[in-house]
């Protein structure tokens, strides 16, 4: 009677069985595809204030020692007795060790994700090694070496190290735009909010030296180490408090998985080589950070050689400029933006550009207060011609994000590269650069640098914006971000 009994339960499990498993497996299909069209709708969903608000904090210990960077390190190094070749040669060593490894940054962030770890190494060896660069020769302390050769070896080497670190928080920062959200208007706000905050970097480094300068007067060898180790050491601290901020409330990007659920396969450099649009982007890109870097690298130096206008006007100037670019890239937050609105708006940016690059070339010293003015149209178009020249990235990236650490990775190689070469070649011409001196506006590198080579590099974007097919969807915010 067990026997019996116990053999006819089989019986039933036996049979229903497969309808109970298909009942369930049901159920769980469609939990799942619940959950999955759920996480649809986020991807492609409008981000609000405070995700793209947090974003922006992320790039800025970045932000401050590059504004730091291209603004005092050529200053820095030929007042403390490097020749201008020397110092151009620093600066290209840690342009060139930058482009490299952006590259290889980028590979292994596609290969292997993990953004906010990148993001977080990269920010460390910044802060470490930031301070060495400004800090002195430690090398030539512990070899007791005097030599001039030795001296520009042991900046270069603290140079790479600088920006190997700086390269790895870049990409991973780039890159999580396209994999934080599918939203193009979102995308164009995360990056709006980091130029936004790029400008608040550079305003908070203007602040910091303006501080240092007035405390510290840099009459000896000493005490200018001293003006640009306090600098250095502010800046970095001020960094780091964005950056934890960053980290602490920015979610891991989870758009590496599929939209449906399955894994991306990653996506090899060859796809993209075969796309006219990547070269398109790439050129654009190369050309904004031309115009801004160089422009930056030579604004000091063109209000206080070219124009004699005061000290003060050293800060003032780029003070004016970034509040301007501060201001704008807010504002461009709030725009529902479209391929066609990218191009119209970058190519304003570029117009802007060339007509201030003409004034600066045409600038006579009794007129020089005019550099104000023109500080103020310098200002919109840097805005201009970044938020939307880096957003150009996300539009060519599209939904293939498992290819866009390597896009943003390989732009970036070029931009420092290109960077680095122009302002090496700029910087070995300084002192044998014939100028006028019997005129009011004598022809200077420094005015060249700052005048003509931006102004030129927006002409040519101009014109390959022109020949650009940008097309893709866009929505608005779920909330303005200036409510």
């Amino acid at each position: 009677m067990n026997t019996t009994n116990f053999s006819d339960s089989l019986t039933i499990i036996y049979t229903f069985f497969p309808i109970i498993w298909l009942v369930f497996d049901l159920i769980a299909e469609i939990i799942m595809m619940r959950t999955l069209v759920e996480e649809d709708d986020l991807s492609t969903k409008a981000l609000g204030r405070w995700p793209v608000f947090y974003y922006g904090m992320g790039h800025m210990l970045n932000d401050i020692t590059a504004s730091c960077w291209f603004t005092y390190l050529l200053l820095f190094l030929t007042e403390i007795g490097l020749s201008p070749r020397n110092a151009a040669t620093v600066m290209l060593s840690g342009q060139v060790a930058d482009g490299f490894a952006t590259i290889f940054a980028g590979e292994l962030i596609d290969r292997f994700g993990h953004f906010k770890i990148w993001h977080g190494a990269g920010s460390l060896l910044v802060a470490v090694s930031f301070s060495s660069v400004f800090g002195g020769c430690l090398p030539c302390k512990i070899f007791a070496s005097s030599s001039c050769t030795f001296e520009t070896v042991s900046y270069s080497a603290f140079a790479a190290i600088f920006n190997v670190g700086w390269a790895a928080t870049q990409v991973s920062h780039m890159s999580m735009v396209s994999c934080i959200t599918l939203n193009s208007t979102s995308r164009v706000a995360l990056a709006s909010c980091r130029n936004a905050f790029t400008m608040v970097a550079n305003l908070s480094l203007y602040a910091v030296a303006f501080i240092v300068f007035s405390v510290i007067n840099g009459k000896t060898y000493v005490d200018v180490q001293n003006q640009y180790r306090w600098i250095a050491y502010l800046s970095i601290c001020i960094g780091c408090c964005f950056v934890a901020i960053f980290l602490l409330s920015t979610k891991e990007p989870r758009l590496k998985v599929g939209i449906h659920g399955e894994i991306r396969a990653r996506i090899s450099w060859v796809y993209w080589f075969k796309r006219v649009l990547y070269y398109q982007v790439a050129l654009n890109y190369v050309l904004t950070r031309l115009v801004v870097n160089v422009s930056q690298a030579y604004l000091a130096f063109y209000v206080i050689n070219d124009l004699q206008m005061a000290q003060s006007a050293k800060a003032l100037v780029p003070a004016i400029i970034y509040i301007c670019s501060f201001v704008v890239s807010i504002l461009l937050q709030e725009i529902a933006w479209t391929g066609r609105r990218l191009k119209a708006y970058y190519t304003a940016g570029c117009i802007l550009w060339i007509f201030c690059g003409g004034v600066i070339l045409l600038l006579e010293r009794n007129i020089s207060y005019l550099m104000y003015t023109a500080s103020v149209f310098i200002g919109i178009a840097n805005a201009l011609m970044m938020v939307t020249g880096v957003s150009m990235q996300n539009f060519l990236i599209g939904e293939d994000l498992n290819g866009c650490a390597f896009v943003c990775g390989s732009l970036s190689f070029l931009d420092k590269i290109s960077c680095g070469v122009a302002l090496y070649v700029l910087q070995s011409y300084q002192n044998t650069s014939p100028q006028l001196h019997g005129t009011l506006f004598p022809l200077s590198v420094t005015r060249f640098g700052l005048g003509l080579v931006p102004a030129f590099c927006a002409l040519i974007g101009v014109i390959v914006t022109c020949t650009m097919d940008l097309q893709n969807s866009s929505k608005s915010l779920i909330t303005p971000l200036l409510a």
